[in-house]
């Protein structure tokens, strides 16, 4: 059996949903055609960990119900950096605010000044992790990917200003949930709709989390319910 060697770093992905009580819309915009991961696809903003990640400060946390979710089969620790990332690819990609106001306390990292500038400080309070799915072997890229779903109206931002954006996804715009399977996307993206379809509507958390686990044995899809948080 060839062993895949290829580093699999975690990730997180934000689907932001809006007027999800009567006509549902999902945020989506298209990676590059010289992208080296999912060239040309409308994918959800989102991307890799980042090691500073793990030092940010929230001005809340994931609820207890989803940190729980996000330390089964996973580091413990992991479960902060992950919800940091969220907001941050969210704001690096479509220059959407996922915060609440307030000053930051000493120096802000880099990668966080522009936010910080809009007089806010991360919060993901907001965010519900409701999928997980690890990159199957043989992609030049692999990802341990943790989908969380958040209400525009949760965003600090207008929802319908991108001008802050970086250049990594281009169109971006607001799909309707019914129409979004006519677009160019990953495997992985048409189910994990059908995983927001299913509950649009549902503000609730999920009763388990899904997982396709993709490793190098097998493919697993396994149940996520979740473990106390430490006391």
């Amino acid at each position: 059996m060839t062993i895949d060697k290829t580093k699999i770093r975690n990730a997180a992905t934000v689907i932001v949903l809006r007027d999800r009580h009567v006509t549902p819309h999902i945020l989506m915009g298209q990676r590059g055609a010289k992208a080296a991961f999912m060239p040309n696809k409308f994918v959800f903003p989102g991307g890799a960990v980042d090691a500073a990640d793990a030092r940010v400060p929230l001005a809340a946390p994931v609820n207890e119900l989803c940190h729980g979710r996000l330390c089964d089969d996973a580091e413990p620790s992991l479960a902060h950096a992950i919800a940091v990332a969220a907001i941050r690819e969210l704001w690096e990609e479509t220059g959407l605010v996922l915060g609440r106001k307030g000053a930051w306390e000493g120096d802000v990292p880099a990668d966080w000044q522009t936010f910080a500038a809009t007089g806010h400080l991360p919060d993901a309070s907001a965010l519900q992790f409701v999928f997980r799915a690890l990159t199957p072997p043989g992609r030049p890229r692999r990802f341990d990917a943790r989908f969380f779903l958040v209400d525009a109206e949760d965003i600090a931002s207008d929802p319908d200003d991108f001008d802050a954006a970086c250049d990594e996804l281009s169109h971006l715009q607001w799909v309707p949930l019914s129409r979004a399977r006519s677009f160019d996307m990953p495997f992985i993206t048409e189910v994990v709709l059908a995983e927001v379809a299913a509950r649009a509507r549902d503000t609730n958390p999920p009763a388990s989390v899904p997982f396709f686990k993709n490793n190098d044995e097998e493919s697993l899809f396994l149940r996520l319910h979740g473990r106390p948080m430490p006391g």
